[in-house]
């Protein structure tokens, strides 16, 4: 039996229970946890925003040691260190053969079949997004576990998972951030957090942190921000005075609520782009009139998982770790257990800190 975070329904808080997993079958790996983050998904798998069979464990940012590994998997073995990756891609639908892993049709299929068991009661349990790693161990398919790159710290390791592949893409894939330009990245958590060391990294110019938070200053300017906007009524205002009256090159909304996406788009220059990373609810409608498509000439684009191919892209972003470009620890503003996750919910709700690290 092991520890993990199980939410009974939707809406209901995450207790802490003691669950039975299986030995691994074939193409199957069960991973030992070092650390697990909280992510804004996970709220939103709780809360109903996005759809997750329940009674389920949720987490799906984590990074651990193989324990066991079924039949006919070569790539890991036991005792390899390995990240989680939530969005496996099947490698034969129609969206991987266009090359766009990151659409594949087939990556959520694990999270619609049980994969554990209560240990109270035998009540079969989902994995949140596949991987369920608010526990201490987890059983998932071959393809959701990734090697650990080499001299990439294993608890920290997590935050690749999904705030850095995904925040590493939208800048890189998505937005495209060339050398010299202007950036501003809407919401300072984990994901936006990871966009400013990306950028960052790109070489962008200026870079504008909007946050609701004015505490989150500090903590944006360390990952790579040369200025701090706080969230407010007159924030593409502020941010166009900053750049010449012009607005941003690039806009990257990490939040996905309707009025940041739209302040987001309203931040950004004349045939610039804004890229929206946050997800947002069904009820969070943006509108737009047909006459500012055409006079602004901006693109307005959505991002799924950084539009990465984690096999490809995990290795690059581990260089930049190793060279000291990327701060993974930088990210994480509470360590924290089990017990602990409901407590990171609401200060995520709330606005509060970067990243929490579920640390075992």
């Amino acid at each position: 039996m092991v520890r993990a975070a199980v939410l009974s329904a939707v809406n209901a808080p995450l207790t802490v229970a003691d669950i039975e997993l299986p030995e691994p079958g074939p193409g199957q790996v069960r991973v030992r946890l070092a650390a697990a983050g909280v992510c804004h998904s996970d709220l939103s798998l709780s809360n109903g925003t996005l759809r997750q069979p329940v009674p389920a464990v949720l987490g799906h940012e984590g990074a651990g040691t193989v324990v066991a590994a079924g039949e006919g998997v070569t790539h890991v073995r036991p005792g390899d260190g390995v990240v989680l990756n939530w969005a496996p891609a099947c490698g034969s639908c129609h969206f991987c053969g266009l090359g766009e892993p990151w659409l594949c049709a087939n990556s959520g299929a694990a999270a619609a079949a049980p994969y554990a068991k209560l240990a109270a009661d035998g009540s079969e349990l989902y994995p949140g997004l596949g991987t369920a790693v608010f526990a201490e161990e987890t059983v998932v398919a071959a393809g959701a576990v990734l090697p650990l790159p080499a001299g990439v710290p294993l608890a920290d390791a997590a935050l690749l998972g999904c705030a850095v592949l995904t925040g590493y893409g939208a800048v890189h894939h998505s937005a495209r951030i060339r050398e010299g330009e202007t950036v501003a990245v809407f919401g300072v958590g984990g994901v936006g957090l990871a966009v400013l060391q990306a950028a960052r990294i790109a070489g962008a110019g200026r870079i504008v942190a909007v946050d609701v938070a004015p505490g989150k200053e500090e903590l944006a300017r360390a990952a790579g921000a040369t200025d701090f906007v706080p969230a407010g009524e007159d924030t593409a205002k502020r941010i166009r005075k900053l750049t010449g009256g012009y607005g941003t090159d690039v806009a990257i909304e990490c939040v996905g609520r309707a009025e940041t996406i739209r302040t987001a788009w309203s931040a950004t220059r004349r045939g610039g782009r804004t890229t929206v990373v946050g997800i947002g609810g069904h009820d969070q409608q943006v509108g737009f009139s047909a006459l500012e498509f055409f006079y602004f000439g901006r693109t307005l684009a959505g991002c799924v998982y950084g539009n990465c191919d984690p096999v490809k892209d995990l290795p690059v972003i581990a260089e930049h770790v190793r060279e000291g470009r990327l701060d993974l620890s930088g990210m994480v503003t509470d360590r924290i257990g089990l017990d602990d996750i409901p407590a990171a919910f609401e200060a995520m709700t709330a606005g509060r800190g970067g990243r929490a690290l579920v640390v075992f």
